[in-house]
C-alpha cells in the first residue's frame, strides 16, 4: 500500500474514533473539517518514508506515529488561524475552522486533536511498549515546551524573535518528530540523533520555503491569505535575508538534510525523495539554485 493511502486510511480510522457518538455533532464536524479539508500530508509521509528506509517491521506502529504527527499539525493550524493569532479566513483553500464553525469550536477542535493524537500512539503501547513509549515522548516534546510547536507559536508574542529558534520550534519540531518517530517505529531508535538532525534541517527548510511562498505567491496557490507575515510584522526568512538570501539559505538546509541521512537500506532513495519534495514546496515562480 502506498504511503498516501496508508495515511488517509489511518487518519479516517482515528477521526472516526474521535467523532463517534456521543461526540457533540458540531465539534465532530469541525474536527473532520480540520483534518480532511486538504493538505499535502508532508510530515506523515516523511515519517512513513523514514520507517520504510529503516525496514518498517511494525507498520501499524508507524501508521499510528504518522497519524499522531498529522493530527498535531492540524491542531496547530486550527489554533494558528484563530483571531487572536493570524485571524486567517481560509486554510488549504477552504474556510478555516473558526470561520466555518466559530471561535469557541475552533479552540476545542485544536484541543481535541492534540489529545487524540496522543491517544492514537498510546493505543499501541500494549503491542510494542518500548517503541510506543519512545514515540509518545517524541510527539509530546515536539508539541510542548521548551522547543515544540507551542513554544514556536509563543515566540510570536515576544518583543524580539530569534529567527532560527522560532523556525525550529514552530516548524522544525514536528519534522524532527516525523523522522525520529519513523525510525523509532521501525526499531532504529539508536539512530535517533541522526534522524533528528535530518528532520530539523528539513523543517527549517520547509519554513524558509513557506516564507518564500508567502512573499511571492498568490492566495490561490497558497490556499490561505498571502502576505500574512509581513502584514503582521512577523520576522521571516525573506525579511531577514532578502529573497536571494532566503533561497540560498534554503539550498544549504536541504543539502545539510540530505547529508545527514543515516546509513540504512533506503538511504539513497530517501535522499532523492527529499530533493524532489523540497522542489515541490517552492512557489511556481521560484526554483532551487542547487540540485
Amino acid at each position: 500500500m502506498e504511503p498516501s493511502e496508508r495515511i488517509e486510511n489511518a487518519l479516517q480510522a482515528a477521526v472516526a474514533r474521535a467523532t463517534a457518538e456521543p461526540a457533540p455533532p458540531q465539534l465532530a464536524e469541525a474536527v473532520r473539517h480540520a483534518v480532511f479539508s486538504g493538505g499535502a500530508r508532508i510530515r506523515p509521509r516523511l515519517c512513513l518514508t523514514v520507517a520504510a528506509a529503516c525496514g518498517d517491521d511494525a507498520p501499524e506502529l508507524a501508521d499510528a506515529a504518522a497519524t499522531a504527527i498529522e493530527l498535531m499539525h492540524c491542531a496547530s493550524l486550527v489554533h494558528d488561524d484563530l483571531p487572536c493569532f493570524d485571524d486567517a479566513a481560509t486554510r488549504r483553500g477552504q474556510p478555516s475552522v473558526h470561520a466555518a464553525y466559530g471561535e469557541r469550536l475552533a479552540v476545542l477542535t485544536g484541543d481535541a486533536l492534540i489529545v487524540h493524537a496522543l491517544e492514537t500512539v498510546s493505543l499501541q503501547v500494549a503491542q510494542a511498549p518500548q517503541r510506543a513509549g519512545a514515540l509518545l515522548t517524541t510527539v509530546t516534546r515536539a508539541t510542548g515546551m521548551p522547543y515544540g510547536i507551542t513554544a514556536g507559536q509563543a515566540w510570536e508574542s515576544e518583543p524580539e524573535i530569534p529567527l532560527a529558534a522560532y523556525h525550529q520550534a514552530k516548524t522544525g519540531s514536528l519534522f524532527a518528530a516525523a523522522t525520529v518517530a519513523g525510525a523509532t517505529a521501525a526499531g532504529a531508535e539508536h539512530q535517533a540523533d541522526g534522524w533528528r538532525l535530518v528532520g530539523e534541517r528539513l523543517g527549517e527548510a520547509y519554513q524558509v520555503a513557506d516564507d518564500l511562498r508567502d512573499a511571492v505567491s498568490a492566495e490561490e496557490e497558497l490556499g490561505k491569505p498571502a502576505g500574512q507575515d509581513s502584514g503582521q510584522g512577523l520576522i521571516n526568512a525573506v525579511s531577514e535575508h532578502g529573497l536571494e538570501g532566503a533561497k540560498e539559505r534554503l539550498d544549504r538546509l536541504v543539502e545539510e538534510a540530505v547529508g545527514a541521512v543515516p546509513e540504512c537500506a533506503g538511504a539513497e532513495q530517501l535522499r532523492a525523495g527529499i530533493l524532489e519534495e523540497m522542489e515541490r514546496a517552492l512557489p511556481k515562480t521560484l526554483g532551487r539554485s542547487a540540485a
